[in-house]
């Protein structure tokens, strides 16, 4: 096991346990009892939580068999069931971070029921009112699930950090393979002037030459004068394909020159790939080390493909980099093919299961609790929101399955 490995171990058990003491000592004997009251309730015979007020009593249940949950309330005197229409009653919700949730009711078959949804997460304080012969009733309790509290220190212990949820641009990639090249303008061949013997070179493979120094000294074979040839670009001795006392002149380049400051990466575009490849997009070039990268741009695609591999090339330009990208050196690139705006988006590393559900976690203060995402298009870093989330949430971006363990482990279920 390395040693960050076993330091991020270590730091996720000081978060568990932390936060264990913390729910052991910190919590008031009020605070406890409402827990206990919160998973030990009395349900009623629909399966609902069963408020009592002497002899009157209201079933509360969030019914969820339909294509929304909704709240019903079966009102109960001595046990027997009363007639919803004599029942007058409202519900309350406030949920973390203060929004309020209210329900009105009106009779229906042999329940009340209210034609708001009960929107998800179903965590939140609960205020009921009834009012049955004159007489009013009122309860209040907490219903939490996917919540916990956690202080801060516990939450730095677990590296636990969070972002504001706004607008995003995402951003759809491709991945590219190629290799650094010398552009056309940083070579250059070297030819003699006039067929002849050559009779000095003054260059060897590998050697820096400047624009105009003379290279070679070469007899010309029809007027037997010696003429000097000089280098037409600076750069390096690419190539040399003759020696002193050789014949020149048949075509052939007597020295390459390249100038390897003068680079760019070129990225083979296979047909899956290539119209979706533009001039213009922004790519970036990463060395098969990982040691150097950089964000350029595509300057050019040639249009004729290889007749063998079936690519196109497309031209990256590389700023010199005082030898960072050698010449003849493959090359990992990444292109954006697409970029669009979100109006609210969350890191993709956030999200985590829950039920049925993708979600993060929003922090008020020191409790963290789930939000139930609606989700669209996806990138490898953000992931647009399209409901379920407020913008400028704080919500967690690192560590946010510590989170999850916490809250799974301290049984906040879905239960009402």
């Amino acid at each position: 096991m390395s040693h960050s490995l076993s330091v991020r171990t270590a730091a996720a058990v000081l978060f568990l346990v932390g936060f264990a003491g913390l729910a052991a000592c910190s919590a008031s004997p009020g605070e406890k009892k409402a827990e206990v009251e919160a998973g030990e309730y009395e349900r009623g015979p629909h399966g609902g939580r069963l408020l009592r007020d002497g002899d009157f009593a209201l079933e509360v249940k969030i019914f969820e068999e339909g294509p929304e949950p909704l709240y019903r309330l079966y009102a109960f005197l001595k046990d027997r069931p009363v007639d919803p229409r004599q029942v007058q009653a409202t519900i309350a919700l406030t949920r973390l971070g203060g929004r309020l949730d209210r329900f009105a009711f009106t009779a229906a078959e042999d329940y009340l029921t209210s034609p708001t949804v009960v929107a998800e997460p179903h965590s939140f304080d609960v205020s009921v009112a009834a009012t049955h012969a004159g007489q009013a009733h009122s309860w209040s309790y907490p219903s939490y699930e996917g919540r916990t509290v956690i202080t801060p220190d516990a939450a730095q212990a677990g590296g636990v950090k969070t972002e504001r949820a706004g607008s995003a641009y995402l951003g759809e990639s491709l991945p590219l393979q190629g290799r650094i090249e010398i552009t056309p303008e940083g070579q250059s061949e070297v030819h003699a002037r006039y067929p002849g013997r050559v009779m000095t070179l003054s260059v060897q493979l590998g050697d820096r030459v400047r624009r105009g120094q003379v290279v070679a000294r070469v007899e010309s074979s029809e007027s037997l004068q010696t003429y000097s040839i000089t280098a037409p670009i600076s750069g390096v001795i690419m190539a040399k394909n003759t020696n002193v006392g050789s014949i020149t002149g048949n075509g052939d380049p007597m020295l390459v020159i390249g100038d390897p400051n003068q680079v760019h990466a070129e990225f083979f575009l296979y047909p899956r790939d290539a119209e979706r490849v533009r001039v213009g997009q922004r790519v970036e070039v990463v060395s098969l080390a990982g040691d150097h990268r950089i964000n350029a741009l595509i300057e050019a695609i040639l249009p004729t493909a290889d007749i063998t591999s079936q690519t196109l090339i497309a031209h990256v330009h590389l700023p010199s980099q005082n030898g960072a990208w050698r010449p003849g050196l493959g090359v990992r690139g990444t292109v954006q093919v697409a970029t669009s705006a979100a109006p609210l988006a969350v890191r993709t590393r956030a999200i985590q299961p829950f039920r049925d559900f993708q979600v993060v976690y929003a922090k008020v203060g020191n409790t963290y609790e789930v939000r139930m995402l609606e989700l669209g298009r996806r990138t490898p870093e953000w992931t647009e929101v399209l409901g379920g989330l407020e913008p400028g949430t704080e919500y967690v971006v690192d560590s946010a399955f510590l989170i999850r363990a916490d809250i799974e482990k301290s049984g906040a279920s879905h239960d009402h």
